[in-house]
């Protein structure tokens, strides 16, 4: 903790405090003092997430899991990636009912941090390498741009370590109450279209702060975006904290600041403060939105702990004042708001980039792939003249450098790995997060569900494909690791009757959400219809009777979210 945070909890806090009365602090060190007021709080401050390391290689990995210390297995380790897995069989509707160390099993999963999704072929080979050596072929691309490996014994984690940071990878800060990873354009510094390579700052704000003891206890979670791309790829308005390159009129290309987005059981999507920052200014920028959520954040309610939550009691304006005052020295210049997105930020297909050469996008099922099919990949990429590519928030790959004329022998090659650089609609636009086959949190299967619904609605549209694009997420519990308010159709993870009264998995649907693009001007997020829900094999029917009605009921140009929207109840059943 940094002694300016100390001494202004201990002046000012106190003074605030008392003007709000007898109320319950909420935990904001700037104003309650630094006090730790729940367990959470207490063991973070007791010894940071980041000192586990040194026990897991020193301790734990030689005297196997049951040496592990409890506040560490349950809290610190995520400051280094690594969360406890699901036992398996254990059903959905027991979740809620079992504390965490009986629904979890000896294993981990290991989330391999990489910021803007920048990775190399030979650092893809080493994550396979390790995924089947290690995590029994397991590996799923996760939509905050990172790889996901489970079957991860403690053991083998400083092996593991060692392997990823010889190229130069980690899992530093890849879960935990810290700066989590930075999303960046797949496409940064060679789509023929962007308006800015954001990858300087984006390495600026990892190299300078990602591991920093003075920002390693946050109240919660926080998230960054940073893109230069047109589409803008990168979900900003679910961050806490993005910067969405615009051209400012006087100063030239630079970004345009947001704060606040989140989703989870209480969605709020971000704000734009209005100002603009200069490429040389944003990780001065970040790092003051960082240090207000570490001193204002709310911490004695961890469901309150998010930085949307400050935001919506302050607002922007007092926002704004709060960072350039306290925490900048100067004033940002105020800045245009990013125009309409030009095109989809998923990047599949083949596009062209600055330098003659192409970028080819692909589509596994729902993020799953294998360490088998990473290492064949890194090969297939090889053998194309490149060694470059990168994942992104949609859960799809971005293979870079490719010669014009190699194209379609790549797009073959992709093929005969499962990843189609020329998707169904349906593919394309379905992502699902982790499930019941290893979350400790949900409640019902997504991975498989999803594919066997994908591939179902492939056949069921074999002659025609979906009527327009359509987004389909899938999340096993209600806290949107999937985006479940901001696709067209989410499917939130539940345990619901079925016409036969039994007590089956299935999910509670949400329509017509979704961020920016170029059919819509705005974020929204979806609505519910009271009681439409439907069961995990009933997915196909109902995506197939929505999309049909939709086809047959649009208006004009209308996109689906506006279709949703517009209709009646009746018709969305």
């Amino acid at each position: 903790m940094s002694e300016d945070t100390n001494q202004a909890a201990s002046g000012r806090g106190a003074r605030t405090r008392a003007q709000r009365g007898a109320s319950k602090p909420h935990g904001q060190w700037k104003i309650d003092g630094t006090e730790p007021l729940n367990a959470n709080e207490q063991f973070k401050q007791d010894d940071s997430g980041l000192n586990v390391r040194a026990r897991i290689e020193n301790a734990y990995a030689k005297g196997g899991f049951a040496s592990i210390d409890p506040t560490d297995l349950h809290g610190r380790f995520r400051w280094w990636g690594l969360y406890t897995q699901r036992k398996p069989g254990i059903d959905g509707g027991r979740t809620a009912t079992l504390e965490p160390h009986e629904l979890e099993d000896e294993y981990f999963m290991l989330r391999v941090r990489i910021d803007g999704g920048q990775l190399t072929t030979e650092q893809l080979r080493v994550i396979g390498t390790i995924s089947t050596e290690f995590a029994r072929g397991s590996a799923d691309l996760t939509d905050r741009q990172n790889i996901q490996l489970h079957w991860i014994r403690v053991e083998d984690v400083p092996e593991i370590w060692r392997r990823l940071e010889a190229v130069g990878l980690g899992t530093t800060e890849a879960c935990g109450d810290v700066p989590r990873v930075v999303l960046g354009s797949p496409v940064a510094g060679i789509s023929s279209e962007e308006l800015i390579d954001p990858t300087p700052q984006i390495d600026e704000i990892t190299e300078r702060f990602i591991g920093d003891p003075d920002l390693a206890n946050l109240p919660r979670k926080f998230k960054t975006a940073i893109t230069g791309h047109p589409s803008q790829d990168v979900v900003h308005e679910i961050n806490d904290v993005a910067f969405v390159a615009v051209t400012h009129p006087e100063y030239g290309v630079g970004y345009d600041v947001w704060v606040g987005g989140a989703l989870a059981t209480v969605p709020r999507l971000g704000e734009r403060l209005g100002a603009w920052a200069a490429p040389d200014q944003v990780a001065d920028v970040w790092h003051g939105v960082v240090r207000i959520f570490r001193d204002y954040g709310y911490r004695r309610l961890r469901n309150k702990a998010r930085l949307k939550f400050l935001l919506a009691d302050w607002g922007v304006t007092k926002f704004r004042e709060v960072l350039e005052t306290e925490y900048l020295g100067y004033r940002l210049a105020d800045g245009p708001a990013p125009v309409r997105p030009t095109g989809p930020g998923d990047h599949v297909g083949v596009h062209p980039q600055k330098d003659g050469r192409v970028y080819v996008g692909a589509t596994p099922i729902v993020g799953r792939v294998s360490g088998e099919r990473l290492t064949a990949l890194a090969d297939l990429i090889e053998e194309h003249g490149s060694a470059r590519l990168r994942t992104t928030p949609h859960q799809k790959l971005v293979i870079l450098d490719i010669p014009a004329d190699r194209t379609e022998s790549l797009i073959a090659g992709l093929d005969g790995l499962v990843l189609s650089a020329r998707p169904s609609l349906i593919r394309r636009g379905t992502i699902a997060c982790t499930g019941i086959e290893y979350c400790k949190l949900a409640i019902v299967d997504t991975k498989d569900t999803a594919e066997r619904a994908v591939r179902d609605l492939e056949e069921r549209f074999a002659d025609t494909d979906l009527p327009a694009p359509l987004s389909l997420h899938v999340n096993g519990c209600p806290n949107s690791c999937a985006r479940i308010q901001t696709a067209d159709i989410g499917l939130k993870g539940q345990i619901i009757t079925d016409d036969a009264g039994n007590q089956v998995p299935g999910f509670q649907v949400h329509l017509g959400g979704g961020l920016a693009s170029p059919d819509r001007e705005e974020a929204g997020l979806g609505r519910t219809v009271r009681g439409l829900k439907v069961t995990a094999d009933g997915i196909s029917d109902y995506v197939e009777r929505v999309a049909r009605r939709y086809a047959d009921g649009r208006e004009g140009g209308e996109s689906f979210a506006q279709w949703a929207h517009r209709v009646d109840d009746e018709v969305l059943t």
